[in-house]
């Protein structure tokens, strides 16, 4: 029975031998990872650690000794974060299910504004082939996933649309260039075999920059909810 017990308590399969110690800053890396509530960036993690430690080298070491754990360390926007494994995702199915779904209207805006963005309400009306419903662009903006990025510089000054990394986050993206091309989209079925001459998918830019052809938000569309509110000025 004892032999047993030991067995038990003591594996033969040990993650590191007894004479290898491992890396105080890959420690520290870890905890940093593991006790934030967000998603970490490079430049963050290297400012509190040593200064002459590989960030990305470790962080590639860190990731390849989670592959096969039930936590993963994945990039999503381009930060870092510890995920549950994806095969294990079904063991948090009652926590992460909505209980609100998004109507197929707020679901091909969402694809229009992905992947056409910067896009006016008008340029996905036309995108769309239909009106779009002012109702769609509202859920969009209460779920952090779209959010107004200026205004075009063009009659009537229309607000353009972007994404956020919270939609990145979400869907589990590094980047906007992570959405699937014309083929994956064709292999998924999301798209029609048999698509006219030409036909073909927009590449998204993550420049969060505004282009030539958008003004930024002004304190008038304060009142209309779409820029942030200023922070008060610290008193002396």
């Amino acid at each position: 029975m004892s032999s047993l017990a030991k067995r038990v308590i003591m594996p033969r399969d040990e993650p590191h031998s007894a004479g290898e110690v491992r890396p105080e800053e890959l420690r520290l890396l870890e905890a940093m990872l593991f006790a934030s509530a967000e998603p970490l960036d490079e430049a963050t993690l290297a400012a509190r650690l040593p200064a002459e430690l590989d960030v990305p080298a470790a962080l590639a070491r860190l990731q390849e000794e989670y592959a096969l754990r039930g936590v993963n360390l994945v990039r999503v926007g381009g930060k870092w974060t510890f995920r549950t494994a994806s095969d294990l995702s079904w063991l948090l199915s009652k926590e992460t299910i909505e209980t609100r779904k998004l109507s197929r209207a707020a679901i091909e805006t969402l694809a229009i504004v992905a992947y056409h963005q910067p896009v006016t309400r008008t340029e996905i009306e036309e995108i769309r082939g239909v009106s779009t419903s002012k109702g769609s662009v509202d859920v969009l903006l209460q779920t952090g996933w779209i959010r107004p990025r200026g205004r075009r510089r063009a009659p009537g000054r229309p607000v353009t649309y972007g994404t956020t990394d919270a939609f990145l986050s979400h869907f589990g993206l590094d980047a906007l260039d992570d959405l699937p091309g014309i083929e994956e989209l064709k292999g998924s079925g999301l798209l029609d075999g048999r698509l006219p001459p030409g036909f073909s998918v927009p590449l998204p830019s993550d420049d969060p920059a505004l282009r030539d052809d958008e003004d930024p938000l002004e304190p008038s569309d304060l009142d209309l909810g779409l820029a942030p509110r200023p922070q008060p000025a610290a008193e002396d």
